[in-house]
């Protein structure tokens, strides 16, 4: 397939824009490829906050780094103190709205008081620094309070996404160690009470260790408590309304002075064996490339109303909802609930309602919305709306063209972000007063970002060949380690090209440089010797206007070695689905090539997705292989899907 159309930034966007022009990223970039850690250490300086500067910028010993050594600092006072000496004090900090519609607007001041408040219960509780806790929490205020109140204190957090079951929850208790956790009675999602307590208590049937529960009343369903280990957060919090220094004084329960490398959080992804995998990150590292990429990124301004719709379970809600955003002073949106609830346009009526300026979401809620056709957000002025983001997987040319043209009205840029878990900040993006744009590439490495695609054995690949994406200088955000699994952490991200990063997803570089994420590299088909992306083919399958959603996956040929298998989901109307499988079939060969061109097409009514939208690729790979589902499926939204598709017969 060709490389699409190129959209240059408009000249009034490059003129606001705190990168403007490509000369201006092109310095930046060059600066700190000559000289990263002069470049690192001044960005340290001037946009962090320190109780005692650093000593040395880097400390580089393949695979561990330490940034910032001999530093003192802290995450919260970074996101919230610092802040209360500005006009910022009374700017709002986070907007959220619940999914039944209540809502609440925190200032930094309200912020302050709120964190700094829970902080003090937690210590009145025993908990200190270095102590771990998991929060288990619905996408309400309280989850990021909680959260900053454990960087307060030096608290290390492990947030556990919402979804996931009991038995996922003790997996990751146990393997952190946590001595408390932090949860609600339950939270909305769908017009449906999601229960959390319950979840708990069959988790902590196996972990004896853990000494209090404290319960967030958010729905107020009736709950057991276990006397001696549970208590309510808003009876805790009661109880210090008697003490005036922690409602008046600024000052009550300090921020803590930890050391640059002080662990922040671990969050745990699964695999395909459930064996939870914690990626550690620390703390003046991380929230620096969080807090510049704001600015690099999404161009961010005072005056900017900014929303990311992750949830703050996944590394995105994280980096870009809590740390990166308040660091930076931005005021950012929380919402509660799903977005097609109570209508298809909910995502929409929250731009509207709340005048977002900058909207990062999913390419995957972007198809889902798609499908629901363009009326829902022409009924509601996005006028706001300045920048749109994409995060989580490649976008696809098509959803990327109506995104620009539907959400954004022909004048907003796309910002196609690429970063994992891992990277803990953005690696690749377009600067987008600097960066012309192209539908489907993430385009070009953030300023100190090295990069390079390489072969099987590690040799560099010149520009239009697809290989693996590689990191090959350390960054200040990189996962510092696998929580309590060192061998892993060196086996599985720097054993593949010594002193580089492996990224895992495959990539290709065309003759401007930018660059096409392909998807992870077990989503690179061999197909006939011809290595073909599963991205590019979804991209062939949703151009056309039939089809809403597409995943590809591999499945075994005696001949070919691996076949193409499809499953689409039609856009509304009344298909006759073996005209359109033959269709589509034809249309893949049209626009890649005959080896292109799917053995396999299976209509469905839904894919399997995480509660953050991504598409489970791994399962159907299970499903056309073994016709049956293993391993971790705990982050699934609903079961039912793969249950659904497993026992679909095969099409002849």
């Amino acid at each position: 397939m060709s490389d699409p159309k190129t959209y240059p930034p408009s000249a009034d966007f490059v003129e606001r824009a705190n990168l403007q022009g490509l000369d201006a990223y092109r310095e930046l970039y060059e600066q700190a490829k000559a000289d990263p850690e002069r470049f690192w250490g001044d960005l340290a300086l001037n946009e962090l906050t320190w109780f005692r500067p650093f000593s040395k910028t880097l400390e580089w010993d393949p695979p561990f780094a330490k940034w910032f050594t001999g530093g003192t600092i802290n995450a919260c006072y970074n996101c919230i103190d610092r802040h209360l000496k500005t006009d910022r004090r009374t700017k709002p900090a986070l907007i959220w709205e619940g999914e039944p519609g209540d809502q609440r607007v925190i200032t930094y001041e309200e912020l302050h008081r709120l964190v700094a408040r829970f902080a003090t219960v937690l210590k009145g509780l025993g908990y200190r620094k270095g102590d771990r806790a998991v929060i288990y929490m619905p996408m309400i205020p309280e989850l990021p309070i909680a959260m900053l109140a454990c960087a307060r204190l030096g608290i290390v957090h492990s947030v556990v996404f919402g979804g996931f079951s009991a038995e996922a929850l003790k997996a990751r208790i146990q393997d952190l160690d946590a001595w408390v956790v932090i949860t609600a009675d339950g939270g909305w999602r769908r017009g449906k009470e999601v229960r959390l307590k319950g979840a708990v208590d069959e988790a902590l049937e196996d972990c004896p260790y853990v000494r209090h529960v404290v319960v967030y009343k958010r729905t107020g369903s009736g709950i057991p408590m276990k006397e001696g280990r549970d208590v309510w957060w808003h009876e805790q919090d009661d109880e210090l309304g008697a003490i005036p220094q922690v409602e008046e004084d600024a000052e009550a329960c300090p921020a803590e002075e930890l050391d640059s490398e002080h662990p922040l959080y671990v969050l745990y992804t699964s695999g395909t064996t459930g064996k939870p995998k914690g990626i550690l990150h620390t703390t003046a590292g991380y929230l620096l490339e969080t807090s510049v990429s704001m600015k690099w990124v999404f161009d961010l301004h005072e005056d900017d109303v900014y929303w990311c719709t992750a949830d703050i379970g996944w590394v995105t809600g994280h980096s870009y909802i809590v740390y990166g955003p308040l660091a930076a002073g931005a005021t950012s949106v929380m919402y509660e609930g799903a977005p097609d609830y109570p209508a298809f346009d909910r995502f929409w009526q929250i731009v509207e309602k709340y005048r977002v300026s900058i909207f990062y979401t999913s390419p995957t809620a972007i198809r889902a919305l798609i499908r629901q056709g363009d009326q829902w957000p022409n009924a509601h002025d996005l006028s706001s709306l300045r920048v749109l983001g994409s995060v989580g997987e490649p976008i696809n040319p098509a959803a990327w063209e109506w995104y620009y043209r539907v959400i954004g009205k022909e004048r907003c840029p796309i910002v196609d972000t690429w970063w994992q878990t891992e990277t803990g900040a953005i690696m690749i993006s377009a600067a987008p007063g600097a960066v012309a744009l192209k539908p489907g590439s993430a385009t070009l490495p953030l300023p100190g970002i090295v990069v390079d695609i390489v072969d099987a054995d590690g040799q560099i690949l010149g520009n239009n060949r697809e290989g693996y994406l590689i990191i090959r200088k350390p960054w200040p955000s990189m996962v510092r380690n696998i929580w309590g699994d060192p061998k892993r952490f060196q086996e599985q991200y720097w054993s593949r090209v010594p002193g580089s990063y492996f990224t895992g997803d495959a990539a290709r570089r065309d003759d401007d440089g930018y660059y096409w994420i392909l998807g992870r590299v077990d989503d690179v088909m061999n197909v006939s010797g011809h290595r073909l992306s599963t991205m590019e083919v979804e991209s062939a399958l949703v151009h056309h206007p039939a089809v809403a959603e597409a995943a590809v996956v591999a499945k075994p040929h005696e001949i070919t070695g691996q076949a193409v298998c499809a499953f689409v989901t039609c856009k509304k109307g009344d298909w006759n689905h073996d005209a359109l499988g033959q269709e589509l079939r034809q249309w893949v060969a049209h626009e890649i090539g005959p080896f292109a061109r799917p053995e396999e097409i299976r209509f469905t009514d839904a894919l399997p997705k995480t509660r953050s939208g991504k598409i489970m690729r791994r399962l159907l790979r299970e499903i056309v292989t073994t016709h049956a589902v293993t391993g971790d499926v705990t982050t699934l939204e609903d079961l039912t899907v793969v249950s659904k598709l497993a026992s679909q017969q095969e099409p002849e």
